[in-house]
């Protein structure tokens, strides 16, 4: 069955870029699911969607993120990356990446990747 595992730095400092990378396996983003995302949890609060992908290579951004996030992927590596210009502590979440069936929601997730943002 398709796994999603993140990865990345686990400490940012602010003003930096936060990058982060999706490894699929199991599957192809280029055929299962329409949409690959990514959403975060900071704590104490609920899940908030960020983006998404889709198979065909289209991106959707949350309004809020817009200005900061982009979203980009390497078929022949089958990952996808996200990447958060001027972070902030504000920023400080257990970040997932996930797949499902509309670009807001999804039907499976990673088991997480937590990121701080601390000088």
């Amino acid at each position: 069955q398709v796994q999603l595992q993140e990865s990345g730095p686990g400490l940012v400092k602010p003003s930096q870029t936060l990058s982060l990378t999706c490894t699929v396996s199991g599957g192809s983003i280029t055929t299962n699911y329409l949409y690959w995302s990514w959403v975060r949890q900071p704590p104490g609060k609920g899940l908030e969607w960020m983006g998404a992908i889709s198979k065909g290579g289209s991106t959707y951004y949350s309004p809020s993120l817009k200005s900061r996030t982009a979203i980009s992927r390497d078929t022949s590596k089958n990952q996808f990356t996200l990447q958060l210009r001027s972070v902030t502590p504000e920023d400080t979440a257990m970040y997932y990446c996930a797949a499902g069936y509309s670009y807001s929601s999804h039907s499976l997730r990673g088991q997480g990747i937590q990121v701080t943002v601390s000088s």
